[in-house]
């Protein structure tokens, strides 16, 4: 009998404390696509300190040549990506009313389109992983899963989105969610 595969699309990942001192120390990542294929996913709380239009060459209207870069990942760096909410997305991809791209020209046709309930976030690099990989790193403890919503997704202190997830997850958490990023200051 085969194993079903248990996709984790949809997710927020959390790093679960066994991954300081790496790229993912304190990280949120949105899993966009997941199948025994492998994974795809965007680092949700690390902006870049750039705004779009100061690292992105292209001919981009002036309202997303403002929006803050994020950090989605250590793979391919100069890889564009991008997240886009609005009240109905029929065509979806990632879950309802949260799309996923990485066409430069749709991005540029979403920048001239004006919805007040539109949300964007732009990515340069993602997190990936290969068949089997993030399920490995899941048995191993590396990562916490938490539901994704549009709020978390799209939170105005990007910074502050791990430690007040662990915070909100329980009394079981919270210690971690506390702890100095710097053990040594403890």
């Amino acid at each position: 009998m085969e194993k079903q595969f248990d996709s984790l699309k949809g997710q927020l990942l959390l790093d679960g404390g066994k991954l300081r001192g790496s790229f993912f120390n304190r990280t949120v990542v949105l899993i966009c696509q997941h199948d025994d294929e492998g994974a795809f996913g965007l680092v949700i709380n690390r902006p870049s300190g750039n705004k779009v239009g100061e690292m992105i060459v292209a001919n981009l209207p002036d309202r997303l040549k403002e929006h803050p870069l994020y950090v989605g990942g250590p793979v391919q760096p100069a890889a564009l990506s991008f997240l886009h909410s609005d009240t109905y997305l029929p065509q979806a991809n990632v879950f309802p009313n949260l799309n996923l791209s990485h066409s430069i020209d749709e991005l540029v046709e979403l920048g001239e389109s004006f919805s007040a309930t539109q949300r964007m976030r732009i990515f340069a690099g993602y997190a990936g992983w290969s068949p089997g990989q993030l399920e490995d790193e899941m048995r191993r403890g590396a990562w916490l899963t938490h539901p994704a919503n549009i709020e978390l997704v799209f939170q105005r202190e990007p910074a502050q989105l791990w430690t007040d997830i662990l915070r909100n997850k329980g009394w079981q958490y919270r210690l971690l969610a506390e702890s100095p990023e710097d053990l040594s200051a403890n």
